[in-house]
């Protein structure tokens, strides 16, 4: 388990720059001695404050990399939030000492303290984030029950073996690939939502899932996929929380193809910007459908999913676009 906080993300990094500067200026108002004044002194103590907090935050993300890739002990974790900005704090203070714009700022600077400050600073700092992160997981685990109960509906299970047996005479081979479908996708959505796995997958999981529901719906369920900037290999390095694509999808399906009497077409639209991964997933909206509220839930639990793994990295949009309901979601490009 990652006990190091993602340092790496900016949404973080912000909290972490915004908290520290807070707890320097009110510290300096404390003294009493006149915002004009004591801001000013803010303004000169912040430099120092702010190269001290980006090097560790950098030096920091580092550490969660090495951390990701080989189990680290959880003490060894928490401490290095602490060891690394004390020791990033010693070495810049004693490459300062000296110096005249340093005397002339800092006179009354104790390096000991100085260095016990970054080094409680940052066992907070890990402190809070590690207890947030325990925070979502009791949440995570009851959004996790709630979708799959979602998703397991007792009569798209019902439909769809149905749909099987009456393809096990006419279309033997077809029958057998839809229950190889069909159990992959129950295998994928009995994991846990946190895990992480590739964009192929997870488009190979949708294309199982639609195969499944096309022997339901028909020449109803039409669906398009289209990719930008995204080679073969991007699609097989690029990392996507599971089950991420595969509601949006459903929604589209229950929300979208099942009220329409004529086909229906569902545009799944993936490109990638820069280090971003931008989705969108549209389907026709029916103005005479009432949309259930569990629609709203699902969507609400993929941004929330968003939210926790990537901070404000990553952003969920929807709504009604002339005839069409669409969902736009995009997230960092990690390998």
């Amino acid at each position: 388990m990652l006990l190091i906080p993602d340092c790496c993300n900016i949404g973080i990094v912000f909290k972490i720059l915004i908290a520290v500067n807070a707890l320097v200026l009110f510290s300096l108002l404390a003294r009493g001695q006149g915002f004009a004044a004591n801001f000013q002194e803010f303004v000169e103590t912040s430099m120092l404050v702010e190269l001290i907090s980006l090097m560790s935050l950098v030096t920091l993300c580092g550490f969660r990399s090495m951390a990701a890739k080989q189990p680290v002990a959880d003490w060894v974790q928490r401490a290095i939030c602490g060891v690394i900005p004390a020791l990033i704090c010693s070495l810049l203070l004693a490459y300062f000492d000296g110096m005249d714009w340093f005397m002339f700022s800092f006179p009354h600077l104790h390096l000991g303290y100085a260095i016990f400050l970054c080094f409680a600073i940052g066992m907070c700092l890990q402190h809070y984030f590690e207890l947030r992160g325990r925070a979502f997981s009791p949440a995570l685990g009851e959004a996790r029950l709630q979708a799959l109960q979602a998703r397991i509906r007792p009569h798209f299970l019902f439909n769809s073996l149905n749909a099987v047996l009456s393809l096990i005479r006419s279309e033997p081979r077809r029958a057998e690939t839809a229950l190889e479908d069909l159990a992959d996708l129950f295998r994928v959505l009995m994991r846990d939502t946190r895990d992480m796995t590739t964009l192929k997958e997870e488009i190979r999981l949708c294309e199982q899932y639609l195969a499944i529901e096309k022997i339901r719906l028909g020449d109803r369920l039409q669906v398009s996929w289209q990719t930008e900037n995204l080679s073969e290999q991007e699609l097989q390095d690029a990392k996507i929380a599971a089950l991420l694509l595969q509601p949006l999808l459903e929604n589209a399906v229950h929300y979208g193809v099942e009220p329409s009497v004529k086909p229906a077409m569902i545009m799944v639209a993936i490109r990638r910007t820069l280090d971003k991964i931008e989705i969108t997933v549209s389907n026709p909206f029916h103005s005479h459908a009432r949309v259930p509220e569990g629609n709203h839930m699902a969507l609400e639990n993929i941004r929330q999913r968003l939210a926790l793994l990537y901070d404000i990295e990553a952003q969920l949009s929807y709504g009604v676009i002339g005839t069409s309901f669409e969902v736009k979601l995009y997230f960092p490009y990690k390998k």
